[in-house]
């Protein structure tokens, strides 16, 4: 399947106004894509018990999830920063369990049209996995 990063990094750059970020005022937007072509979508969600406050990636990987999608061949991640923002630990996980072969895009808001590509595997190696 050829990915169209530009229209995923864009779909993630849209999510982002949904990011509800009362405290740090970072704002960051993901959109996950499956094989069969379907983009979900997550922004980051904060709360006061900084613990409970939820990435843009497990927000968008958690709604495919329960609405039963799978296969997932990659995500984009948009907030303003330069560069473009990297996926956390947790989300590193979970993307190295549901989605162990997507390709990774970021790009900073500010710059859309810059993006950096990685792999899931590339940004955590050797993950942690039950093989069933």
């Amino acid at each position: 399947m050829k990915i169209n990063s530009r229209n995923l990094v864009n779909a993630a750059a849209k999510a982002r106004e949904g990011s509800v970020s009362p405290y740090s005022k970072f704002k960051v937007g993901a959109a996950l894509l499956t094989a069969a072509g379907e983009i979900s979508t997550g922004a980051n969600v904060e709360s006061a018990s900084y613990g409970l406050t939820c990435c843009a990636e497990r927000v968008a990987l958690f709604g495919a999830l329960t609405a039963g999608k799978r296969d997932f061949v990659a995500i984009a991640v948009v907030a303003r920063c330069e560069g473009g923002p990297m996926p956390c630990g947790a989300c590193r996980q979970l993307l190295a369990e549901y989605a162990p072969d997507a390709k990774v895009f970021v790009a900073d808001s500010g710059d859309v049209k810059k993006i950096r590509e990685f792999t899931v595997k590339e940004l955590l190696p050797k993950a942690f996995v039950i093989v069933p």
